[in-house]
C-alpha cells in the first residue's frame, strides 16, 4: 500500500506510517491532565498533532525531532486538521524512504550549481570577482549552500531550496540590468550571491528544518554582512591589495537592507540602486514560488474550492485556477513574416487563411503601418529608377 502523503490527508482517516516530529511540547489540559502537542510532517505538508493522556514519562521517550513512526487518526479540530496520536515509536531502518519525508529541489543541482559560477565570473570588476570567489573557494560552504533550504516554511522551504532562489533571483538580475544601463550589474549579481548565503548557518537541515543557536540568537542578515568583511580580507590577501573599503560597505549595505523595510526584518532600508534592484528580485522570486506552489502546484484531497487557505505572506487568500491555460500554440510573427501574409488575412476578411492550422498570428497595426510606410518608399525608389 503506498504512503498517505499529509497533503492527501482528510478527517476521518486512519494512518499508520512514518513522519517528522518537530516541537513536541508537554501540556495540560483544563481538568491538568496532561497531552503531549507536536508536528508532524513529510515532504508535501505539515499537520499539528497531539496524543492524549500523556505521562511525563511518555514525554521523555518521545522523540524531541526526528523520524517517528505513528498509528492514528485524522480529526478536524476549528477547521484545520490535526492528527490525534494513538500510538508512537522509533522506526525501524528500511521501512520508509527519506525522500518521502524532506522536501527536496525538483531541479538539477549540478547544473543550478554551474549556472552560479557562469554568472558569477561573468563579473568584470576584479576587486569584486575577487571577493565571491573566496565564497567559491570556501569548499564548507559552498558543501552547505548546496543542500540548505532558503527558509523554514516561507519559501524554497526545501532541500536545495537557498541555491535555486539564489540561481532563479540571479537569472532575474541578469535579464533586468539590460533594461537599465546605469544599474551597476556586477554589484547586483554578487549581491543577490550573498544576500541569503547565511542560511547555510542560521538553519538546521538534518532530518528537519529548524533554527541552529546561532541562527536565533544573530540571525542570517548580520551574520551574512560579517562574512563579506571576512571574505574581502580573504580575497584581498589572494589580489595582492585590499579590497576597497567602499565596495565591502555597499556590499554589505545591499545585505542589512534586502528585507526592504524593519519590520520584515531590515536594518537599513534599501539606499542605493543596487539595494533597491536586489530587494525587488528576491522578494519577487519568493513571492511567485509561494503563490505558485499554492496555487499550481499539487492540491491535497482536503482542498476545497477555488481559493487557497489565508496566507499571511499575502494578506488574504489567493486564486487557484488558471483562466486562461494555452490551448493553441501562439506565434508571434516578425515584421517581415507579417509583410508576406496575405491581405485577406489581416484585414478580417479572411481571417487565418495565411496562418498554419492551429496556430494564432499577432499582428501589431503599429509594425503594419511602419512596414507600409517602407514598402511605400521602396515603390518611390523603383519608380525612380524606371523613371531613369
Amino acid at each position: 500500500m503506498g504512503r498517505l502523503y499529509l497533503r492527501d490527508c482528510a478527517a476521518g482517516d486512519v494512518v499508520e506510517d512514518v513522519y517528522v516530529v518537530t516541537g513536541k511540547q508537554l501540556a495540560a489540559t483544563a481538568t491538568g491532565k496532561y497531552y503531549i502537542k507536536a508536528f508532524l510532517s513529510d515532504r508535501t505538508s505539515q499537520i499539528t498533532a497531539r496524543m492524549w493522556n500523556a505521562t511525563r514519562d511518555l514525554f521523555a521517550a518521545f522523540p524531541e525531532a526526528g523520524f517517528v513512526h505513528v498509528k492514528g487518526r485524522i480529526e478536524n479540530y476549528q477547521n484545520n486538521l490535526q492528527f490525534i496520536i494513538e500510538q508512537a515509536g522509533d522506526p525501524k531502518e528500511g521501512t520508509f524512504d527519506v525522500a518521502d519525508l524532506i522536501p527536496h529541489t525538483e531541479k538539477d543541482i549540478e547544473a543550478m550549481c554551474a549556472r552560479l559560477a557562469e554568472l558569477l565570473g561573468s563579473i568584470q570588476n576584479r576587486h569584486l570577482s575577487a571577493l565571491v570567489h573566496a565564497y567559491l573557494d570556501d569548499t564548507s560552504l559552498m558543501e552547505k549552500f548546496r543542500k540548505a533550504p532558503a527558509a523554514m516554511s516561507f519559501h524554497h522551504a526545501f532541500i536545495g531550496g537557498l541555491l535555486e532562489h539564489t540561481v532563479n533571483s540571479m537569472e532575474v538580475a541578469d535579464a533586468i540590468c539590460r533594461f537599465y544601463p546605469r544599474l551597476n550589474r556586477d554589484l547586483v549579481i554578487a549581491g543577490v550571491f550573498v544576500h541569503d548565503i547565511a542560511k547555510t548557518w542560521e538553519l538546521s537541515y538534518g532530518c528537519s528544518f529548524g533554527y541552529t543557536d546561532g541562527g536565533q540568537l544573530v540571525g542570517h542578515i548580520v551574520k551574512s554582512a560579517i562574512w563579506v568583511e571576512e571574505k574581502a580580507k580573504a580575497a584581498g590577501a589572494v589580489l595582492g591589495e585590499a579590497i576597497p573599503q567602499a565596495l565591502v560597505d555597499v556590499l554589505q549595505h545591499i545585505v542589512i537592507s534586502h528585507h526592504g523595510v524593519p519590520e520584515f526584518g531590515a536594518i537599513k532600508p534599501p539606499s542605493t540602486p543596487e539595494a533597491i534592484a536586489v530587494h525587488g528580485i528576491e522578494n519577487l522570486d519568493a513571492k511567485m514560488q509561494m503563490s505558485l506552489s499554492a496555487t499550481r502546484g499539487e492540491v491535497g484531497s482536503g482542498a476545497d474550492g477555488n481559493w487557497t487557505e489565508y496566507m499571511k505572506a499575502f494578506g488574504g487568500r489567493l486564486y487557484r485556477p488558471d483562466p486562461a491555460p494555452a490551448e493553441v500554440e501562439v506565434e508571434v510573427e516578425s515584421v517581415e513574416a507579417e509583410a508576406a501574409v496575405p491581405a485577406e488575412a489581416v484585414d478580417g476578411k479572411g481571417a487565418g487563411a495565411g496562418a498554419p492550422a492551429g496556430k494564432v498570428k499577432l499582428s501589431n497595426p503599429l509594425f503594419e503601418v511602419q512596414q507600409g510606410r517602407k514598402n511605400q518608399e521602396k515603390a518611390r525608389e523603383e519608380a525612380k529608377g524606371n523613371a531613369k
